[in-house]
């Protein structure tokens, strides 16, 4: 990712902890910025969390300093993404450390594992 421009939210499975830092201010959370880095929070981590039981959702905020309403709001916002993946709403694009010559292919293969990258959402009537 280049410094400044926000992630694309495709790219968060990969997300490294300045991505993600990135995409805390563009949700209006950049206060958490420091601490997220500090605690190595990255777009796997992110992933990871729809799956946290209570006890290691209540961690996560202790250990983060975070208040109630602005969990939620983190929590709604990984949503949104993970919903617009599953849609295939978002561009599909190569990551950095992937070769040019493996572009086509790494497209076609993201867009066929779209759904399956998002296994975690569970998607209410």
């Amino acid at each position: 990712m280049s410094k400044g421009r926000p992630p694309e939210p495709l790219d968060f499975f990969i997300w490294t902890v300045e991505d993600v830092g990135l995409w805390l201010e563009e949700i209006n959370l950049g206060s958490y910025r420091q601490i997220f880095k500090e605690n190595g929070v990255n777009g796997e981590y992110l992933e990871g969390m729809s799956m946290f039981t209570t006890e290691q959702i209540l961690r996560f905020i202790r250990r983060c300093h975070m208040k109630w309403g602005d969990f939620i709001t983190l929590c709604k916002e990984l949503r949104r993404i993970k919903v617009a993946c599953l849609k295939g709403e978002q561009k599909v694009r190569r990551p950095w450390w992937a070769p040019s010559c493996l572009s086509v292919v790494f497209v076609k293969v993201s867009k066929r594992n779209r759904q399956s990258r998002v296994v975690s959402l569970k998607l209410e009537p």
